[in-house]
């Protein structure tokens, strides 16, 4: 089957992920309109980039910055955030694409956003799994780090997290360190949740929840 004729089955099995993705957060107490989706589009093909703009989603989330300007120089009618961590010397490459930088997690590389992109949204993360690896900064210097972007000019939004791994109780305590900080600092958006916990993040107040696999399938 040809990439065309395959085009009207991927529309339909997008919607209807889609739908599933809304009716889970229904059932975990959240507004499936107020709650904005951003489609991770991490090892997809730019047609289903296309596809998920196609089904009235904006918001389109990379994690890698050629791959973000692959996809966006195709795609310019998307809201890009950039959700993965990020290495100071890629802002530059990036900069014209992004709508929300979603994982500002120090001041180095907030220096280096305000310098590319001035005034740009911007979202903290908060270090909450544990995972090194993935980025963040412990939530006792969060106040800190959001008092520096605005300093620099950078407009922020919110703050970000990546839900740590294990039992739903865990998963929610650090979804809701976030939600109490974001809270204290007078910050409306909480983008928190993935594919997998979702349910968790719902419940804590998450306002952007960043979906791949659940409104894809599996990568590959």
């Amino acid at each position: 089957m040809t990439e065309q004729a395959d085009e009207p089955r991927r529309h339909e099995d997008l919607r209807a992920r889609l739908a599933r993705i809304g009716e889970r957060i229904a059932d975990a107490g959240g507004d499936p309109t107020g709650v904005r989706l951003v489609a991770v589009t991490k090892g997809q093909p730019t047609g289903m980039a296309r596809v998920a703009i196609d089904a009235g989603l904006a918001d389109l989330g990379e994690s890698y910055a050629q791959e973000m300007i692959e996809k966006a120089d195709e795609i310019s009618d998307a809201r890009w955030h950039f959700i993965g961590r990020l290495q100071r010397n890629k802002v530059r490459q990036i900069a014209p694409y992004v709508h929300l930088w979603q994982s500002v997690d120090r001041l180095s590389l907030a220096a280096e956003i305000a310098n590319r992109a001035p005034g740009a949204a911007v979202l903290v993360q908060v270090s909450v799994s544990g995972e090194e690896h993935q980025g963040g900064c412990p939530p006792e210097r969060v106040a800190s780090v959001v008092e520096g972007c605005a300093d620099l000019g950078l407009e922020v939004r919110g703050l970000m997290a990546i839900g740590a791994q294990g039992p739903l109780d865990v998963v929610r305590s650090g979804f809701r360190i976030v939600r109490d900080l974001a809270d204290r600092l007078a910050l409306p958006e909480r983008s928190m949740g993935m594919s997998n916990d979702l349910e968790a993040a719902v419940a804590e107040g998450s306002t952007m929840i960043r979906v791949g696999t659940a409104l894809f399938g599996p990568r590959g």
